[in-house]
């Protein structure tokens, strides 16, 4: 009885954050209150905090979602990688476009995850452990094309989430940017990787 009414409490509570990114990606991540997410899901307000302490535990569990959903797409990617044989720089280019790709898709995911835009938040622990979990694997991909450094992988963060800001601030839907990734992928390659890479 209590396995059946655990795995209600997390239904309920994971159509709580659904309906939470909905309303994110209509109205931004600050245009929406609490009731209207009690609304979306049909409850009333005072439910709601059977479920989340508040708005900003509300933001921490779709920061964990958002991180759950990048690293099962990383984890995908790996395997697909792990099929095939490709060259480093090839690899860095399936990495880079991932995320760019995943920032691309969702503008609200992306201010959530990668900018810090809400007053006052800050992921917990466990919900933070999923983000470093994407930069740690990310991390392993570079060090095993021999760009493994702290400073390599800032410049690498750097370069990519440039180019994922850059398309999500100035060309929303398009492609300006994102057509740039290989290209810069290449450069941070021919720059950073051992001729071996």
């Amino acid at each position: 009885m209590t396995d059946r009414r655990a795995a209600r409490h997390a239904a309920t509570r994971a159509e709580i954050v659904a309906a939470a990114w909905r309303l994110a990606r209509e109205r931004g991540l600050g245009g929406w209150a609490l009731r209207d997410v009690a609304e979306a899901v049909g409850m009333r307000t005072p439910s709601l905090y059977v479920y989340v302490a508040g708005k900003k535990d509300l933001y921490d569990a779709m920061f964990a979602d958002g991180n759950a959903e990048l690293l099962r797409r990383v984890e995908a990617a790996e395997a697909d990688v792990a099929a095939r044989e490709l060259t480093a720089t090839e690899v860095l280019r399936v990495a880079a476009r991932l995320y760019v790709d995943f920032c691309v898709e969702d503008p609200a995911r992306y201010e959530l995850l990668f900018l810090r835009t809400i007053p006052g938040f800050e992921p917990s622990e466990p919900s933070y452990a999923l983000a470093r979990g994407v930069l740690d694997r990310m991390a392993t991909v570079l060090a095993a094309a021999g760009a493994g450094s702290p400073e390599q992988v800032d410049l690498w963060t750097a370069l990519v989430g440039g180019l994922a800001a850059q398309q999500v601030s100035n060309d929303p839907g398009g492609e300006r940017w994102r057509r740039l990734v290989d290209r810069a992928v290449d450069m941070f390659a021919a720059a950073e990787l051992s001729p071996r890479g």
